[in-house]
């Protein structure tokens, strides 16, 4: 990516607030890093400090808050026969409904606010379907729908939002698959540019989206696979 212009740092008494879910991850953990290095407070709780389908308890203390990024996920992939109910419940309680939850607890603040902007962390696999993936696939899928309703529905109070579709990216949660060099190089062939982005890429386009003011509703997919949108 080319280098973005620094990102001007806001007065101590009027710093910007965001609020990251799964902020244990490095995805997450890269976002904080590039928010506060542009003066932003950031709140990047873990699991243990904030539970997505009981998001009530946490934001409670939060007067006032910006930017939401709903990153929180899991993934349980498997063959769709031998997939249990509760594998397909559990990523789609996490990675849509805990979204879903999350943005309604934030619409409060933002309404009367009336501002903010909430930017759902989706995946390609909303686009492609992959095999082994229904209910990860399915759960992205929706959390687009809700990002287009959502923007539908308050955009008339100032309140923005996006999906971005940040490729595949090497983390811990996904380390163990590139380990498979058959694997990778099956992956980097759907690329055209043959490379992968990094967390750090998504993380900097999250700050550049933020600042576009006149921009909701949008998908954004970040890496170099064609796609055909209809």
């Amino acid at each position: 990516m080319p280098e973005m212009p620094a990102a001007r740092r806001l007065p101590s008494s009027h710093r910007m607030k965001a609020l990251i879910t799964g902020g244990e991850g490095d995805l997450a953990q890269q976002i904080r890093a590039e928010l506060e290095s542009a003066g932003w407070e950031v709140l990047a709780p873990g699991r243990a400090e904030l539970n997505v389908l009981q998001p009530q308890a946490f934001f409670a203390p939060i007067d006032h808050l910006d930017l939401l990024v709903n990153n929180a996920g899991i993934f349980r992939d498997g063959p769709l026969l031998q997939m249990t109910d509760e594998a397909f419940e559990s990523v789609l309680d996490v990675n849509l409904k805990g979204a879903f939850l999350c943005t309604q607890v934030a619409l409060k603040l933002m309404s009367r606010q009336r501002q903010g902007h909430i930017i759902n962390i989706g995946s390609y696999s909303a686009l492609s379907g992959p095999a082994g993936q229904a209910n990860y696939a399915a759960a992205k899928a929706g959390l687009i729908a809700l990002t287009q309703s959502t923007a539908q529905e308050y955009g008339s109070r100032n309140i923005r939002a996006n999906c971005l579709l940040p490729g595949f990216l090497e983390t811990r949660m996904t380390q163990h698959l590139l380990k498979d060099d058959e694997w990778k190089q099956r992956l980097l062939s759907q690329h055209t540019l043959g490379r992968l982005n990094t967390p750090q890429d998504a993380a900097r386009f999250i700050l550049m989206l933020h600042s576009m003011t006149a921009v909701s509703g949008q998908v954004f997919q970040l890496d170099s696979r064609p796609h055909r949108w209809t």
